[in-house]
């Protein structure tokens, strides 16, 4: 096992760097105090780590996550916002809706805190409210439908 990988997950799951490639089998997190963006580089995605300013009272912030998937991402992303306070994503969230990407919010039951997702079903930004233990079979689904990618994404 490699140093950082969770032994009790199916996929790797890393800390984000700069660079980073987007794949099927890995889930990348934003490391703390930068935001963490979506690019797209031909027919790849990558992670963009950058400084800024807090977004929503939060860095990293999942608004600056989602807007740039709505923009590099668009039908080809889905957006699910989970429990959380405040109203961090709810815009973002929005915004990929806008873009073609199919949105969810966790539902009130299932949620430690229903701020976000709230905020997210408010706006108009979540097609769908699910709760929590149907998430995964929600992101399965698309990933079955989604377009195929070209150029050696994985």
């Amino acid at each position: 096992m490699r140093a950082g990988s969770i032994s009790t997950c199916a996929i790797t799951v890393k800390e984000a760097e700069d660079g980073d490639l987007v794949m099927a089998g890995r889930a990348l997190i934003a490391p703390g105090n930068v935001h963490m963006q979506l690019v797209r580089n031909g027919s790849r995605y990558t992670v963009k780590i950058v400084e800024g300013p807090h977004v929503s009272r939060h860095r990293p912030s999942v608004d600056v996550l989602f807007r740039s998937t709505a923009q590099a991402a668009g039908r080809n992303a889905l957006g699910m916002l989970l429990t959380g306070m405040g109203d961090d994503g709810a815009r973002g969230l929005l915004e990929m809706r806008q873009m073609g990407s199919p949105t969810v919010a966790q539902d009130e039951e299932s949620s430690v805190v229903f701020g976000m997702p709230k905020e997210a079903i408010q706006r108009g930004a979540a097609v769908r409210v699910l709760p929590l233990s149907r998430m995964a079979t929600e992101i399965v689904a698309f990933a079955r439908n989604a377009p195929k990618p070209t150029g050696g994404m994985a």
